[in-house]
């Protein structure tokens, strides 16, 4: 009777091959499994992409 809109976020989960500190970010295009992304903020290592999986909101 009353459908609510759903919407997915996708997020990409970030993990340092040095210290193994882990971040959540927003999904960019050109994101892919495994790949080294950014330096770590704590370490200065390399971090590379875990996980990228998406949540679903209702409004």
């Amino acid at each position: 009777m009353f459908s609510k809109q759903k919407i997915t976020i996708a997020y990409t989960v970030e993990k340092c091959i040095k210290c193994g500190m882990k971040r959540k970010r927003k999904f960019v295009n050109g994101d892919v499994l495994f790949a080294e992304s950014s330096k770590c903020t704590s370490c200065d290592g390399m971090a590379s992409i875990e996980k990228i999986f998406g949540e679903i909101l209702e409004k």
